[in-house]
Order: structure tokens, then sequence, then C-alpha cells
């Protein structure tokens, strides 16, 4: 049985390829990454590059040079947002946003002077595409969507709300959705992307990256060692040096390419997953927040209980039956803010393609005895 619902915060397990290919990397392989000229370091580097072209096929672009490694989506959040110069300007986000979104632009407003709104949506956080041009303004510079919630796991409808954005550029913030549902940048016209490498990819945690359009409007949030133009004290102009400073997680990368390679099968389908949904509805005594519509839900969920704190509620699921849930915030008061959980938050369960009908049997057994 799988009692790990915790899976938004970190996915269990992993494929078995994850630990083998690090392994193998740190037992036999070592290495460096494009620092040197000798057989380790040509295999080594030869890994990264090879996850950076399934990365680019996972995430919908032909152009996998434009895909860049950091060590997490919110490294890679914070790298975009604070390099495309944003300043005495206006900024529309979803209303499901996560904090690796909301702290920088709360800085970017204190010390840029940027403002920003939420984009028109429904009781559940879906962006209302209809509406956006009645939010836009003259000064409107960027869009933010939480393409995922990690809440209520509401996935937006990104090619609408593009389409209706025009000229503006929009960044998807991937960390949920990276994994489990399919991401089109190309034919999305996305601008700019984050998503990280530990949670719907499967992979080993301290991996992630970020995909530009046009690599010529981000300036580089770290500056450093690349093993190029080594003679000057500016950073590279080309890619992927420009965003690349410093000695990378070749371990991590090469357990997220294992990953990748190798992806599981899921033991559900989602028609399994939207059942159990509908019979956590039916139980008087919780509430639960998910998308209004099954085609918009992720796997992602929350609930209340009517006489316990949602802390008090992930203790007894534990104690009683080793399930294992997340508690409060999680990181998004904005979204709690949008759904009317906050400030006591929910208690969040978060599925992988380990999780098995039989365990969603086991889960629901459990809140029922609640």
């Amino acid at each position: 049985m799988n009692h790990y619902f915790d899976n938004a915060a970190t996915s269990f397990p992993k494929p078995k390829e994850v630990s083998l290919y690090m392994s193998d990397y740190i037992d036999k392989q070592g290495g460096t990454y494009g620092r040197s000229a000798y057989p380790r370091v040509f295999e080594a580097s030869a890994n990264v590059e090879s996850l950076r072209e399934k990365l680019a096929s996972f995430l919908g672009t032909k152009n996998s040079s434009q895909i860049f490694f950091t060590f997490n989506a919110t490294v890679g959040l914070n790298t975009l947002l604070f390099g495309m110069d944003l300043h005495d300007c206006h900024i529309l986000t979803s209303p499901l946003e996560h904090n690796a979104t909301m702290r920088p632009l709360s800085k970017l407003a204190k010390e840029k002077n940027i403002t920003f709104d939420y984009l028109p949506h429904g009781s559940d956080g879906k962006i209302d595409a209809s509406k956006i041009d009645s939010v836009l303004k003259s000064s409107t510079r960027l869009i933010i969507i939480n393409h995922q919630s990690n809440i209520n796991g509401v996935i937006q409808p990104v090619q609408k709300i593009k389409a209706a954005s025009g000229r503006i550029p929009v960044l998807l913030d991937l960390a949920q959705s990276a994994g489990h549902c399919d991401i089109e940048l190309d034919n999305w016209d996305i601008d700019f992307a984050a998503f990280t490498g530990h949670k719907g990819l499967l992979g080993p945690t301290g991996t992630g990256g970020i995909y530009i359009k046009d690599p010529d409007k981000i300036e580089p949030l770290i500056y450093g060692g690349t093993g190029s133009n080594s003679d000057s004290f500016e950073m590279p102009s080309f890619i992927p040096d420009k965003y690349e400073a410093g000695t990378p997680n070749v371990a991590g990368l090469t357990g997220l390419l294992g990953a990748l390679e190798n992806r599981p099968v899921p033991l559900h389908t989602h028609e399994d997953f939207i059942e159990l949904l509908d019979n956590i509805s039916s139980i008087p005594q919780l509430t639960i927040f998910k998308a209004k519509n099954s085609n918009n839900q992720g796997p992602v969920f929350s609930i209340n209980h009517c006489d316990y704190s949602c802390s008090e509620m992930a203790q007894i699921l534990y104690d009683k039956y080793m399930i294992e849930t997340r508690s409060g915030l999680h990181c998004a008061p904005l979204a709690h803010k949008t759904l009317g959980t906050f400030p006591s938050g929910t208690v969040r369960f978060a599925l992988s393609v380990y999780h098995a009908k039989d365990d969603f049997d086991y889960l629901l057994s459990a809140l029922r005895s609640l």
C-alpha cells in the first residue's frame, strides 16, 4: 500500500533508476560539467545535455537550448522576475500563486514601483480568460500563471489566457504541473517558464530550471565561473553559460535523467481519481477543495473537517492510518485567501503515478472513519 500523499511537496517513491543513475555517477563516473577535456567530463556533460533534450520534449518545445538549469522552481522564478528589469509597471497574476512568485513580486513592489492585480476568476480560482481584457492596463508588462494549484489542483486554461493577453509576455509556474499534465510551451507561445525536478518529474531535490523564449530579455541572477571566457570578469553573453554560473548539481541532474528515461506507467486512471473526489465530497463532515470542472483537475486536492483543525486531522490520519499529508498554508496564502481557507489552511493530498485504486479505497475508508 502507498500511504504517502505529500507529493506536492516532493515525490515519493521515485523510479529506482534515479538512485542507480546517481550512485553510478558518484561511485564510477565522476567528472564535472563543461570544465575540462577528458572522458569523465565528456560523459557527465553528455548526460546533462541529454537531460536538456528530454526536458524540452516533456515541456513541449523544440528549443532545448533555451532550457537552463537551476536548483528548483523558486530559484528559476527569482531568476526570471529579477532578470526582466521590471519597474514602474503593472503585473497580473493568477489568484492561486505560490510564495515563490508572491515574495519576489512583493520585493519588486517595494523597490521598483510595480503594482500587481489578480486575473478574473471563479470561486475555485480558475481564470476566466474572457474577462482578461477588462483588467489589462497600458502599463501591464507581464502575466504570471500558476499552471496547477498546489492547494486544490486547478489547472489553468493557459492557451486561452495567452490568446487573450495579446502581446503581453506570459510566465508559467510549472512546479506542480510538470510531469502531471500536458505542457506545450511552443504551441501556447509561452515566453517564460519555471519548473522543478523533484515533484511530478520524479527526480531528486535540488534540480529544476527555466525556459526563456528570448534569452536577450533576461539578465542572469547568479554571476560566477562557467568554464568559458575565463579571462573576463563579465558573464558570457551566450547560452547556456549566461544562466548557469557555478558547478551544477551534476549528481542530481543525472538522477533526473534517470527519472525521465524510466517513467512508470500510472497505477490509476483520471476516472479513478475523480471517483475518489466524488466519494470524499459525499462525506458530510468534510469540505473538499477541488476544481469545479473535473477536466481542469490535477492530482492535488485539500479538505477541512468541521470538528478538527487541519493539524489535528493530519495527525490523526498519520497516527491511526499512517497516511502522510501536509497541513497548513502550503506556502500559498494568496491561494487560501482566494479559496476562503485563510488563515487556518487545509489538509492537502497530492497523488503520484504510484497510487493505485486500492490506495484510494484505503484513504476513503480512513476519511469516513473521522
